[in-house]
C-alpha cells in the first residue's frame, strides 16, 4: 500500500488490517500440518529419503525462525509507534503542503503506522513531510 505522508488519511491503515491474508500464502501452522501429515501418511517399507527429510526440517527451522524475527520486529515498530505518538501529543502538527494543520489530541497505533487525530476532527499518517511544532 503505498501511503503519502502528507493530506489527511483517505482509507486508514486499520481497513488494511482488517483484510484477509491472501489464499496463496502458507502460515506457520498450516506448513505444520502439512508436514505433519506427511510424516504420518508415508510408506514405512519405503521410508523418506533422509536428505528430503532434513531439507523439511530446515524448511521448518527457517519458518519457525520467521515467525520469531517477525514478533521481535513487530514489538520494536509498536515501542517506535509509541514513541512517535508520545512526542506529538498536544502539539501542532502540520502536513507539507499546508493543507491540514491543527493540534493533535490522539494517535492511534496500527500496523501500518500511526495515525494522528487533529482536533479539527482530520486524521495525518504520521510520516515523511510531516511538521510538529
Amino acid at each position: 500500500m503505498a501511503v503519502s505522508g502528507v493530506g489527511s488519511v483517505g482509507t486508514n491503515a486499520a481497513n488494511k488490517a482488517a483484510e484477509a491474508p491472501s489464499a496463496n500464502s502458507l502460515d506457520y501452522n498450516a506448513f505444520l500440518q502439512l508436514l505433519l501429515a506427511q510424516m504420518k501418511n508415508q510408506d514405512p517399507t519405503e521410508p523418506m529419503d533422509s536428505t528430503a527429510y532434513m531439507g523439511q526440517l530446515a524448511s521448518f527451522s527457517n519458518v519457525e525462525q520467521g515467525m520469531k524475527m517477525n514478533t521481535k520486529l513487530d514489538s520494536l515498530m509498536s515501542a517506535f509507534y509509541l514513541n512517535q505518538a508520545d512526542g506529538v501529543i498536544g502539539r501542532t502538527l502540520t502536513t507539507a503542503d499546508g493543507a491540514v494543520s491543527g493540534k493533535v489530541m490522539s494517535v492511534s497505533i496500527y500496523s501500518d503506522g500511526a495515525i494522528a487525530k487533529l482536533d479539527n476532527g482530520k486524521q495525518v499518517l504520521l510520516g515523511p513531510g510531516i511538521v510538529i511544532t
